[in-house]
């Protein structure tokens, strides 16, 4: 199974890759719509694992259906709603499936989503899924067993924050997360630039993994001020905002703004995370503005 993905980021290549979510439902030929119109375009396409714990279709079942039709998928693992035995066991289902690229997540509070009744289990967290993939990659389990049947080979990856109140926390976070074994590293969406310099030049710089800038299309001021007020360690300045107020098509200004985030990117870091919720389709238009044609490894 070829990982073009893998192989990108080991070749230094400015990587792309986007967000899709799965249905809710059991039906996947929207996703499947969106994530077409990006074949090509990106080196991954992640599938979220039960974002903002609102209830989808399983990241797994819909990273298996995506590799069908030839695009690959950057699963998206939480340790929200899974203890050990579960994790380990999706792992290797993922792997059998075909699936090599994991994101380890923690995953977010139950309370957040859909099902405020339903128990979490957070029997580990990233780091300690990084942990525990790196060791099923070298053949032993979480109980240092040896797996009898081969090994993973799987390439995880992890969540940072940029933009973290936290400097020292910060730092802390993302070298426990390297000496983890992650490969990747995609960022929450970024709006302060200054500190995405800051955090490749002061923390980053110590390692050679590549760090993809997390870029999010706005649709228009009140979806910038709704974000400002309901996403945590997020804040669009006043200067977007009035932008897309002031704009007489506040979708293709929002587009343009994402395009020059993205070329701002391209002088900070190894790649971008475009974020597009419900227009995924628009990912290209922003990518074509960026200057961005296509991706090299396919």
């Amino acid at each position: 199974m070829i990982n073009h993905f893998r192989q990108a980021a080991q070749k230094k290549e400015f990587l792309i890759t986007a967000e899709v979510t799965p249905p809710k439902g059991a039906n996947p030929t929207r996703m499947l719509q969106m994530a077409q119109q990006l074949k090509g375009r990106v080196h991954g396409v992640n599938i979220t694992d039960g974002s903002r714990a609102v209830l989808r279709m399983s990241s797994m079942a819909a990273s298996a259906l995506l590799l069908q039709y030839g695009i690959e998928p950057i699963c998206q693992m939480t340790c929200r709603d899974r203890n050990i035995i579960a994790l380990q066991a999706d792992l290797m289902g993922a792997y059998a499936l075909g699936l090599r690229n994991i994101l380890a997540l923690t995953g977010d509070p139950v309370k957040a989503g859909d099902h405020k009744k339903a128990r979490a289990v957070f029997e580990l967290e990233s780091v300690r899924l990084l942990q525990m993939i790196d060791k099923l990659n070298r053949g032993i389990d979480f109980n240092d067993q040896t797996l009898p049947d081969e090994p993973l080979d799987l390439f995880p990856g992890a969540a940072v924050d940029p933009q973290c109140g936290s400097w020292s926390g910060l730092q802390r976070r993302f070298e426990r997360k390297v000496a983890a074994g992650a490969q990747f590293f995609q960022s929450q969406l970024i709006t302060d630039f200054d500190k995405l310099d800051k955090f490749m030049h002061q923390i980053a710089s110590n390692t050679d993994k590549p760090i993809l800038a997390g870029i999010f299309l706005l649709k228009s001021a009140k979806n910038a001020q709704f974000i400002n007020k309901n996403v945590p360690g997020v804040e669009i300045p006043e200067t977007i905002i009035k932008r897309l107020a002031e704009a007489e098509e506040p979708l293709k200004e929002g587009i343009k703004i994402a395009a020059e985030q993205v070329k701002l990117a391209q002088q900070l870091c190894q790649g971008v995370h475009m974020m597009a919720v419900k227009r995924e389709d628009l990912i290209p238009e922003i990518l074509d503005q960026a200057g961005i044609d296509s991706v090299v490894s396919k």
